[in-house]
């Protein structure tokens, strides 16, 4: 990489860790604010329906072009914009001809949970909500989406993510 190049990889991750961020503290406060209103349960159940449908709204203009049997290449296009050292980190990527899965080790949101001081039972429950942007943002695409939820607690090993083409 060219002295150019890596400075401008430099300011979009600065930006970009802005941006993750940003909806960190979003989905925080709005978790919140909906607690208050709603009660805990029907608050995490809207935040999901909403976010969920926003992960579909993404995934129209991110995979338009995209099938439900190019789950490899969604998944490769899905890994570059998270390289290591970047936003999410992956890890133990696992590639077949119809199939694709890897392990999310850190993420962001997480990290700026935890520095928030978010206690282990809200964070479980935000991170179920992240989620949802996932599970929206495959699942538009027609593939077959396995997600093993992000696992409570502090540590690494977030989640696990599969697709697969959906004649596979």
């Amino acid at each position: 990489m060219t002295d150019p190049e890596a400075a401008r990889a430099e300011k979009l991750s600065r930006e970009l860790d802005l941006a993750f961020r940003n909806r960190a503290d979003l989905y925080r406060l709005f978790l919140d604010e909906l607690t208050a209103e709603l009660g805990a349960e029907k608050a995490e159940a809207v935040m999901i329906r909403s976010i969920e449908k926003r992960g579909q709204e993404v995934a129209a203009a991110a995979f338009a072009g995209f099938g439900p049997n190019d789950a490899p290449a969604i998944g490769e296009a899905f890994l570059a914009v998270s390289p290591d050292g970047g936003r999410m980190y992956p890890a133990d990527i696992e590639r077949g001809q119809d199939r694709i899965a890897f392990k999310v080790k850190r993420c962001p949101l997480k990290d700026a949970w935890v520095e928030a001081g978010v206690g282990e039972e809200k964070l479980a429950t935000l991170c179920r909500i992240a989620g949802a942007f996932d599970r929206g943002l495959f699942e538009a695409t027609g593939v077959r989406f396995a997600y093993v939820t992000w696992t409570p607690g502090h540590g690494s090993g977030c989640c696990h993510i599969a697709l697969t083409n959906r004649d596979a």
